[in-house]
């Protein structure tokens, strides 16, 4: 039987509530300061996070304007962002999603390996788990980010470099993802994904058939979890038991 013995976790909308009042406010802010005449509301920039990387969202709006940037200004503007977003998440505006820090930490105590795989960047993680892990006790082994891949999601390689890095096979891997990109770079990479999908992204809905398991979040105490897709989950949290019944349910 195959057994559970890492979960790979994407950060943004899967880990915490990060886009709309993290990333989001940060580009605004930077776009002020680089007196970029840009502002985008919560319906644009959903809009935009069907693109994978904050700087390939900026180089696909500036061309939808007509608008061309150089690479030190392309640098700068992702500099005061990262800042920006680094102050976001010190300050309390961004809280993580209902149920992970339980799981994160049930993993933890039973042994099973936690991996990030996110297409942001290295920075922008470490402030999240550094302020969410004061004491330098995170749950991750590893962490695969925007610096260690050439193509970000939907392509595979984030997932692909985990699975190296980590010495695990793919039957003993689960991903939790909350996005198209990230679904789509879970089964290219060959690996079951239970989705928690971010309430922005509607063109997902479609593809929840292609998911193992879908949920509305992994559940708390008080809030319950709602299964959208897989098998039935009694306890309204999902818990290593239900990883581990997706794991032995996959296909090999």
């Amino acid at each position: 039987m195959n057994k559970l013995c890492s979960v790979f976790w994407d950060v943004d909308g899967t880990l915490a509530d990060t886009e709309m009042e993290g990333h989001r406010v940060a580009f605004n802010a930077a776009f002020a300061e680089a007196e970029l005449a840009w502002y985008w509301d919560q319906l644009l920039y959903a809009e935009l996070l069907r693109i994978p990387g904050g700087r390939q969202r900026i180089e696909t709006y500036a061309e939808r304007l007509g608008e061309e940037f150089n690479e030190e200004f392309l640098a700068q503007l992702r500099r005061r962002k990262q800042h920006h977003y680094i102050e976001r998440i010190r300050t309390g505006h961004v809280p993580w999603r209902p149920g992970v820090r339980r799981l994160l930490m049930e993993l933890q105590l039973n042994g099973v390996e936690q991996w990030v795989v996110t297409t942001s960047g290295r920075d922008s993680v470490n402030a999240l788990l550094e302020v969410s892990f004061p004491s330098g006790d995170s749950p991750f082994q590893g962490c695969i980010t925007a610096e260690d891949v050439y193509l970000g999601k939907p392509h595979p390689e984030g997932y692909l470099n985990a699975l190296c890095a980590s010495g695990f096979k793919k039957n003993e891997v689960i991903v939790i993802e909350d996005s198209a990109a990230g679904l789509a770079a879970a089964r290219a990479a060959n690996l079951p994904c239970l989705l928690t999908p971010s309430p922005w992204d509607q063109e997902l809905k479609s593809q929840f058939h292609q998911a193992n398991a879908v949920f509305d979040h992994l559940g708390d105490e008080g809030l319950p979890c709602k299964v959208l897709v897989g098998p039935p989950c009694l306890q309204g949290q999902v818990k290593l038991e239900y990883l581990q019944r997706l794991i032995v349910m996959a296909p090999s």
